[in-house]
C-alpha cells in the first residue's frame, strides 16, 4: 500500500510539515532522508514505505505534495 499525503493553503502546508517530521521520528529517519545502519529503531518494521519512496542512493523521499501561493510558507 502506498498513500500521497497532499497538503493545500498555508495551515495545510504547516500541518503537514509538523505530521512528516512525527513520521521521521517515528521511523527513525533523518531529515536529510538517510536511515541510520543501527536497524533498533525500525526493528525490521517496513511500515515506512506506505508513506516514503526509496531512491536508489538510499534517501527516503515523503510521498507528498504542498501547495501554496506563498513561497515563503513551504520554503
Amino acid at each position: 500500500r502506498e498513500v500521497i499525503s497532499i497538503h493545500i493553503g498555508q495551515a495545510g502546508v504547516q500541518i503537514g510539515n509538523a505530521c512528516w517530521e512525527l513520521y521521521c521520528l517515528e521511523h527513525g529517519i533523518q531529515p536529510d532522508g538517510q536511515m541510520p545502519s543501527d536497524k533498533s529503531v525500525g526493528s525490521g518494521d517496513d511500515s515506512f514505505t506506505t508513506f516514503f519512496s526509496e531512491t536508489g542512493s538510499g534517501r527516503h523521499v515523503p510521498r507528498a505534495v504542498m501547495i501554496d501561493l506563498e513561497p515563503t510558507v513551504i520554503g
